[in-house]
């Protein structure tokens, strides 16, 4: 008896902690959940946070999250309207609204997962094809209004930029729309659907390259154009400003030299008039040291001017 005594109190304490594991549980902030019984649900969901009870070993627990969970797509090749074909990667964020139903349509997260990857993808296609590459792309027709300076005078540049009419934000709303409609049947919500990742396939990437190209080039070409008309506008300026500066000068410079010559006239006229002989002699002088060098041999006849005054030199 002694023997028995401490293993059947060790039995008894196995059985009874297997009995309070498997017949309390606790719910976190986080989660939710279902019990089941021989595999078909009894009662409602459980929401509520705290320590709930259970039948041991008949109820089976079955724990969902609570929180927003994300679904990631898989990069599929889509033709839009205009026959132009991209890669679009889209991303969604859902949760569970309904345990109970969610269990009974498609189980667990990894059967949810699976009937999102075909709903939100077919609708994305079907909202993609649909419309013109360029809604899917583009927001706004933001990029048009700020190039007003260069798009709106330039025509071929406006071509590059086609207009929208709906943009990329309302079609993944559309395609948040249009996944809505279906899930609600496996007890779930989608809160948002967004492009993740847009890739244009080779040929649509290397038009797309050739366009962008073409416009850099053009207004390149325009920028180009009106910088060599205001080269233009300030050469004529410069030419301008230097002839009338040229003449301005030129006009000073020639009255400055009538001035002069005036004044040298005027010296030499009273030079002559106050000794006419003596202004003569230097007039000769002059011409002596400009006709005469040290090498150069004159002849001249006795009766010359300039030999008039060479006469009167006496010599030693």
């Amino acid at each position: 008896m002694t023997g028995r005594g401490p293993i059947g109190l060790i039995i008894f304490v196995i059985v009874a902690l297997i009995l309070v594991t498997n017949t309390f549980y606790k719910l976190s902030e986080s989660e939710q959940a279902i019990i089941t019984q021989f595999g078909k649900p009894i009662g409602g969901a459980v929401t509520r946070a705290g320590l709930h009870v259970k039948a041991p070993f008949i109820h089976k627990l079955h724990r969902f999250e609570k929180r927003i969970l994300i679904w990631d797509g898989s990069e599929d090749e889509i033709p839009t309207a205009d026959k132009k074909y991209i890669f679009l990667d889209t991303t969604a964020r859902w949760r569970i609204v309904d345990p109970l139903l969610f269990y009974q349509s498609v189980g667990n997260v990894r059967g949810a997962q699976g009937r999102l990857d075909d709903i939100i993808d077919s609708a994305a296609r079907d909202v993609v094809s649909s419309h013109k590459l360029v809604e899917v792309v583009r927001n706004s027709n933001e990029i048009i209004e700020k190039r007003s300076g260069v798009t709106r005078e330039d025509d071929s540049i406006i071509e590059v930029y086609d207009e929208i009419e709906l943009g990329r934000e309302v079609l993944t709303k559309e395609m948040l729309d249009r996944a809505s409609e279906l899930v609600p049947q496996y007890g779930l919500e989608i809160l948002d659907v967004q492009v993740k990742r847009l890739k244009y396939i080779e040929v649509v990437l290397k038009k797309v390259y050739e366009r962008m190209n073409s416009e850099r080039l053009r207004i390149a070409s325009k920028y180009r154009s009106e910088g060599e008309g205001k080269q233009a506008e300030i050469v004529g300026m410069k030419e301008r400003e230097l002839n009338k500066i040229q003449s301005e000068a030129y006009k000073k410079s020639e009255d400055i030299k009538g001035k002069a010559d005036a004044r040298a006239t005027k010296i030499y006229a009273d030079s002559y008039n106050k000794d006419p002989e003596f202004y003569s002699f230097l007039k000769s002088l002059d011409v002596y040291r400009n006709t005469l060098g040290q090498n150069t041999k004159a002849i001249l006849t006795t009766d010359t001017d300039v030999y008039r005054y060479l006469k009167k030199v006496k010599g030693r």
